[in-house]
C-alpha cells in the first residue's frame, strides 16, 4: 500500500519560477499516484520565507484551485532557507508518511522522485538526492563547492558529497528531527547524524529555470562558515596547535637571538622585525575571530529564540475538504 507523500518547497522571491514549478509537480503527483507510489492525500507544501514579491498570493491562489494538491506555510519574516525547510518538515511531520524537500528553482530534476520512493519502499529512511556532474556550474562554483565538501571532512563533519537538500525522510525521522533544538541549523549535517538506513539517488542538476540565484558568494561564504562551526570544533584544536608552533619558533628566535649578540653580529633587520610583528599580530586575530564565532552560537543557542514563525498553514482536510489555517506557530 502507498504512503502519503508531502513534498517540502522552500520560496523566496520566487514568483517567476513558481507557476511552472507547480506545473512540473502536478504532473509528476498524478505519474505518481498512477503508479501507486505515493497515496491519495499527498501534497505539495510550499513554504513562503518572507518573500517581498507575489510569492505567497501564487501559493493562495494555488490552494485556492486546487486544495487537494497544493498547500502553503506562511513565515511571519525570512528565516533563511535552512529554516523555511524544518518549519515545512516539522509543520507536516504528524500528517505524512515520507516528506521530499526540494528547492523551487528547477535545478534538482524532479524525475529523480520516483527513483527516491522505490528507495524508500525498499526499507531506507533517508534517500539522499546527489549529483551526478556540475556541467552546469562554473569552474569557480564548482571549485569552491568541492573544497567545501573537502573541507568539512577533513574538518570531521559527516556530510554527503555533492548533496545539497534534496532528500527524501521518512516520517520517523522527521519525528527524530524535531529533537535537534539547536539554533544554528545545517541539516546537511544533522540528518546523517541522525542515522537509520540510508541511500542514494543520482541526479544531473539542470539551469535554474526563471529568477535569479538566492545563494550569492557572500550567502555561501556565511553558509559555509556555520557548517563548519556547528559540527567541528577542529579549528579550535588548530589554534591550540598554532599557537604551540609559534612558541616553539619564537623559543627558537630567542636562542637565536643570544647567540648572534654573543658573536656581536647584534644588527637586526628592521624587516625581519616588522614581519614578525604583523605576523603574530594576524595570527592572534584570526585566533580571535575563530573564537568568537564560536562564542556567538553559544550566544545564539542560550538564548533558544525560535527558530521561525508560522504566521498561516493553509491546508486541506482531506479530498475537497474544508482549508484550514494555523497561525502564530512557534518553533
Amino acid at each position: 500500500m502507498a504512503d502519503i507523500l508531502y513534498m517540502i518547497i522552500p520560496c523566496y522571491n520566487e514568483e517567476e519560477v513558481l507557476p511552472e514549478t507547480a506545473k512540473r509537480l502536478r504532473e509528476k503527483f498524478a505519474s505518481l499516484a498512477e503508479r501507486k507510489l505515493i497515496a491519495a492525500g499527498s501534497r505539495v507544501v510550499f513554504v513562503n520565507d518572507g518573500s517581498k514579491d507575489a510569492t505567497w498570493r501564487i501559493i493562495q491562489e494555488l490552494h485556492r484551485t486546487e486544495p487537494g494538491l497544493f498547500s502553503g506555510i506562511d513565515l511571519a519574516h525570512n528565516s533563511g532557507h535552512q529554516n523555511a525547510v524544518l518549519a515545512g518538515l516539522m509543520t507536516v511531520k504528524d500528517i505524512c508518511d515520507v516528506s521530499i524537500t526540494m528547492d523551487a528553482d528547477l535545478q534538482d530534476d524532479i524525475n529523480a522522485i520516483d527513483e527516491m520512493l522505490v528507495k524508500y519502499y525498499e526499507g531506507n529512511h533517508v534517500v539522499y538526492g546527489v549529483r551526478s556532474a556540475r556541467k552546469t556550474d562554473t569552474f569557480f562554483k564548482r571549485f569552491t563547492a568541492r573544497s567545501f565538501y573537502r573541507f568539512m571532512k577533513l574538518m570531521g563533519a559527516d556530510i554527503v558529497y555533492d548533496h545539497a537538500d534534496y532528500r527524501l525522510m521518512s516520517s520517523r525521522v522527521l519525528k527524530e528531527l524535531a529533537g535537534f533544538r539547536e539554533v544554528n541549523l545545517f541539516l546537511r549535517g544533522l540528518v546523517p547524524l541522525i542515522g537509520f538506513q540510508s541511500c542514494k539517488v543520482y541526479y544531473e542538476r539542470h539551469e535554474r529555470f526563471a529568477g535569479k540565484s538566492k545563494y550569492p558568494l557572500k550567502k555561501m561564504l556565511a553558509f559555509a562558515v556555520n557548517g563548519i562551526t556547528s559540527f567541528s570544533t577542529k579549528p579550535l584544536k588548530l589554534i591550540t596547535g598554532a599557537g604551540f608552533l609559534m612558541s616553539l619558533i619564537s623559543a627558537a628566535a630567542i636562542i637565536w637571538a643570544f647567540v648572534v649578540k654573543i658573536i656581536g653580529h647584534s644588527e637586526l633587520g628592521w624587516s625581519s622585525t616588522m614581519c614578525s610583528i604583523w605576523f603574530i599580530g594576524g595570527m592572534q586575530l584570526l585566533a580571535l575571530g575563530i573564537i568568537g564565532e564560536y562564542i556567538g552560537k553559544i550566544y545564539a543557542e542560550v538564548k533558544q529564540r525560535p527558530r521561525f514563525i508560522v504566521a498561516e498553514f493553509i491546508n486541506s482536510s482531506g479530498e475537497g475538504g474544508n482549508s484550514i489555517a494555523e497561525k502564530d506557530i512557534e518553533r
